[in-house]
């Protein structure tokens, strides 16, 4: 599984809407998303596709904990986590390594000229229990 991560800001950033730093055009987010349909079906063509699904905002996220034996729900998005996880992508591919190199096409992942980011980008990579990538303990 390859986890795809980001912030509140980054979504509002990306849907035009940010106030503390520059939203991206509707010409940026286009092509961002013209990147991932690409990298979606290049993995759909090589039969490695499984699933994948992106996430809504933080803001749209619900914490449920437990406070003195009581579910307690918080709305997002929350000031103490930075990263969310944005999205996932599901491959079957030969290896672990073949993963990895599936993901590293997301380095190139556009964005907007100058655009910042709250955390460094990066992505995991994650065997499933029970895979063929799973390693042994």
């Amino acid at each position: 599984m390859i986890l795809i991560y980001g912030s509140q800001r980054d979504y509002d950033a990306i849907s035009g809407t940010s106030g503390d730093r520059p939203a991206w055009s509707p010409e940026d987010a286009a092509a961002l998303h013209a990147f991932m349909g690409k990298w979606n079906n290049d993995l759909v063509e090589s039969g490695e596709f499984v699933d994948a699904q992106g996430l809504t905002a933080p803001v749209h996220a619900r914490r449920v904990s437990l406070r003195d034996g009581v579910p307690v729900v918080t709305d997002g998005p929350y000031a103490e986590t930075q990263e969310v996880l944005a999205g996932y992508t599901i491959v079957d591919c030969a290896s672990f390594d073949r993963a990895t190199e599936i993901a590293a096409r997301l380095a190139d992942t556009p964005h907007p000229k100058g655009a910042t980011l709250d955390n460094e980008w990066h992505v995991d990579i994650r065997p499933i229990v029970g895979s063929a990538a799973e390693p042994d303990l």
